[in-house]
């Protein structure tokens, strides 16, 4: 869990780091997106690179609260039922809150 925490933390810095050169590329020019060829796909490249950011800042989030349930000893136990989650569930989402039971009944 540690490892995708560095890992985590290493893309967000590298995805703000991206957003912040995208901003300072358009506040260089004088860009209008409605009529500018490029505008639409510069407002898309900074969407997506936001998207991707907190998509990422998430991921931190619920990796920093599987640590504490880790640390409070309720780790690796599903919030639902109770049950044991799988070693292999928490190998492969390392931040589960649910079994797959329960994961799956959820997204219905």
């Amino acid at each position: 869990m540690t490892d995708d925490r560095a890992a985590t933390s290493a893309r967000i810095e590298a995805l703000s780091r991206e957003f912040d050169g995208i901003v300072e590329a358009n506040a260089l020019v004088a860009i209008d997106d409605e009529h500018d060829p490029e505008g639409s796909s510069t407002a898309f490249e900074r969407a997506h690179v936001a998207s991707l950011l907190a998509q990422a800042r998430e991921h931190l989030a619920d990796l920093d609260e599987a640590m504490d349930r880790l640390e409070q000893g309720d780790y690796g136990r599903c919030e639902q039922c109770g049950e044991p989650i799988p070693a292999e569930r928490l190998e492969a989402r390392p931040a589960a809150r649910t079994c797959v039971r329960c994961a799956a009944a959820g997204s219905r």
